[in-house]
């Protein structure tokens, strides 16, 4: 749980889109938590973040793209209160 590692995508749920944001503990690529919305906003991103099980004080770092989802005041302040340093992605570079 040093680093954790998130990303988003979507799926059809009976003939509808819903988002999925992922969080994957990047040492055993284990899902630590998970968020589905009708929505792709930052509270998607939050509610996964939540949903995570063990103290979130020993995430280190969270590593995402540039979406706007992850990089915003809700997000931040979530990361700012466990003292977890944000990464991002190469401008350009999904990875």
């Amino acid at each position: 749980m040093t680093v954790v590692v998130s990303d988003l995508t979507y799926v059809r749920v009976n003939k509808k889109w819903q988002y999925v944001c992922v969080f994957v503990d990047l040492f055993n690529c284990e899902i630590v938590g998970f968020s589905t919305r009708p929505n792709k906003d930052a509270l998607l991103v939050y509610r996964a973040f939540a949903s995570i099980k063990v103290d979130l004080h020993k995430i280190k770092l969270f590593h995402t793209d540039r979406e706007n989802e992850f990089k915003n005041k809700l997000i931040d302040d979530a990361l700012e209160t466990f003292h977890i340093q944000r990464s991002l992605s190469m401008k350009g570079c999904p990875v």
